[in-house]
């Protein structure tokens, strides 16, 4: 049993839960809001869907008129319902007709990169194209022969009895192979349904399950490992560590390549593909099945991923976003990190320098902690002292507290604080990393260790809010520290200035430069802030430019889930494809929210020698020197 198996599969669902799930099983199976993102492919697939649900419905109905089902026989529909019925029964089977050339059309003309296509894709489009022209074909013999009065109500299966009397077909050999193409039809039906456990379709199923069971943890938050001091299992090292839900997520993956299309890492050239990643681990699940209980299952790492695979991933989570399906292939990612650090000690040299950073200095830079508060140098900063008090705790993170760019940055945000007269202090000397980078990089012990020193902290002083400058440091606080009996109001900064009566005397502004505002992952995406850092930008009268890729379609820095910290290779960096989309948008500077973000675009910039021509700025430092 896994960590995530303790933490969210053993606790009851509460009604808030419930009302969810069903709440998505109406949201994203029936009116599929997700899939519908996508015009083409949505269009096609809604056709597909519901036009065999209908279909299925409908020919139920038949069924249970038959006198074969008591006593369950109904006499419905009779009458003008009857009509309705033939009527909605043709548009249906049209639909699938139209939904599945539109399918091949797209796989075999219009090949979309990241669109795989395999021998089941082709089978289940030409199963269902064959059961569709079967059916019409059946019900154009049908009308041929009777001419029935109504057959209007029939439009597609009365235009194919027209063509066949336009060919010269005799309606009695029409009537002849009624009978053979009913059992032909049903043939089909029979084998396509019997199929589905054993291809690509079996996502009819386990989608819609899986949507019903997916984890209801808030989208920023990771699953926590229970009993850390004692447990055995540290990780997934092996494909039955895995939870059951994550075990019916790689089932339920339909490899559509949303998440491949979407992922930053695979589109700046790495060889990293979410989708890969679900697929892997899937073949391992079936491998297990087929080895049968007497045979061990062999690591992961022993030939389904590479031990250097999982360290590409920036945890964006622009992949669990665009999933139809709601997989989060980041919980997989984290997963088998945390078996990595914690359980065989064997990671990426860059990981273990970080992990020794933050367990010998107590942040990832590396640096002496009583440098701490080297920031706030001739400011006005108060430090809470036990029994201290005051309205706004500013939490200040490692990356403004150590490095030398970010320094600026909680400066600037400081002066604004005491130009505004709010009433805010720091924890100093006492405040400790939040943990997020140990946490995204595996080492969940240091998390908690973390977690625990700073609530013990914040449980001796007295605030209203906490208030940072740092996406991650604000949603490890707001959305993971509740799993440490942390449960306290915060605010990102760009939140808590909007609430601020700022005043511009410097308008008009002098510097004409257009500014682009990127969004941060941790900030946009994990916690959907985007207005607040526009409406600061708005305030601060500069004029402001959007890039192609925005708000939930944001592409990442690069620096998110430990990136800050590794290696990559100068032919694959994301903060390079990331800087170019600013580029096109025709900004001169990039305006941000993120220490890590200023921190990749800043070495993006220097890398291309590109500083004459755009600069890289926090909003903070954008307010203070425009404002």
């Amino acid at each position: 049993m896994s960590a995530e198996t303790i933490t969210n599969n053993q606790l009851p669902i509460t009604s808030h839960q419930r009302t969810q799930r069903i709440k998505d099983f109406f949201t994203h199976t029936l009116a599929q809001v997700r899939i519908l993102r996508k015009a083409y492919p949505g269009l096609m697939h809604a056709m597909i869907f519901w036009g065999v649900t209908i279909q299925v419905v409908g020919t139920l109905i038949n069924l249970l008129n038959m006198q074969l089902f008591q006593p369950f026989v109904i006499t419905f529909p009779r009458s003008g319902w009857y009509f309705a019925y033939e009527l909605v029964m043709d548009i249906a089977g049209a639909a699938i007709l139209i939904g599945v050339t539109m399918a091949l059309f797209r796989r075999l003309v219009l090949k979309p990169k990241t669109l795989e296509t395999r021998w089941d894709d082709i089978y289940a489009l030409v199963m269902l194209f064959l059961i569709a022209f079967v059916g019409f074909t059946n019900e154009g013999i049908r009308l041929l022969v009777t001419a029935p009065d109504w057959s209007a109500w029939s439009p597609v299966g009365s235009w194919v009895a027209a063509l066949m009397r336009a060919t010269g077909f005799p309606p009695e050999q029409a009537a002849a192979w009624h009978d053979a193409l009913v059992y032909t039809h049903a043939a089909l039906a029979v084998i396509l349904a019997g199929s589905i456990p054993f291809t690509k379709m079996r996502h009819l199923v386990y989608t819609p399950l899986h949507v019903l069971n997916r984890s209801l943890r808030k989208t920023g938050e990771l699953a926590k490992i229970e009993d850390i001091e004692t447990t055995e299992l540290l990780g997934v090292g092996r494909i039955t560590e895995f939870t059951p839900q994550q075990l019916l997520s790689f089932d339920a993956c339909v490899r559509c390549g949303r998440c491949e299309e979407a992922c930053p890492a695979n589109a700046s050239g790495m060889c990293y593909s979410p989708r890969e990643l679900i697929q892997s681990l899937r073949g391992a699940m079936v491998n297990s099945l087929v080895r049968g209980n007497g045979q061990p299952v062999p690591e992961l790492f022993a030939g389904t991923v590479s031990a250097d695979y999982v360290w590409q991933c920036t945890t964006c989570g622009a992949c669990f976003d665009k999933c139809p399906a709601f997989i989060n292939p980041v919980d997989e990612i984290v997963d088998l990190r945390r078996y990595q650090v914690l359980t065989t000690g064997q990671m990426p040299r860059p990981v273990g320098d970080t992990m020794r950073n933050l367990e010998r200095q107590g942040n990832p830079w590396g640096m002496a902690p009583d440098n701490r508060m080297a920031w706030a140098d001739g400011l006005e900063v108060r430090e809470l002292a036990p029994g201290d008090s005051t309205g706004v705790l500013f939490f200040t993170g490692c990356a403004a507290a150590f490095d030398e760019r970010n320094k600026k940055v909680a400066r600037a945000f400081a002066q604004l604080m005491n130009k505004a007269g709010v009433d805010f202090a720091v924890l100093g000397f006492d405040e400790m990393c939040c943990g997020e980078t140990a946490r995204r990089m595996g080492h969940e012990y240091l998390f908690q260790e973390f977690a625990k020193q700073n609530i013990e902290t914040f449980g001796k002083v007295k605030f209203d809010r906490i208030v940072t400058t740092c996406p991650h440091c604000f949603n490890t606080l707001k959305n993971e520290y509740p799993q440490m009996g942390g449960d306290f109001e915060v605010l990102h900064y760009t939140e808590f200035l909007n609430q601020l009566p700022l005043t511009n005397p410097k308008l008009p502004v002098t510097n004409h430069q257009k500014v682009t505002f990127h969004d941060s992952c941790y900030l946009g995406r994990y916690n959907n802030i985007y207005d607040a850092p526009r409406s600061l930008l708005d305030k601060a009268g500069v004029e402001r430019v959007e890039m192609a890729r925005r708000g939930p379609n944001s592409f990442c820095c690069g620096g998110g889930g430990g990136q800050m910290w590794l290696e990559t290779d100068a032919e694959t960096r994301i903060n390079h494809r990331r800087l170019e989309q600013a580029l096109d948008a025709k900004a001169g500077v990039v305006a941000t929210a993120c220490p890590y973000c200023l921190l990749m675009f800043d070495d993006a910039v220097r890398s291309k020698g590109l500083g004459g021509q755009v600069k890289v700025m926090d909003i903070a430092e954008v307010l203070v020197e425009n404002m």
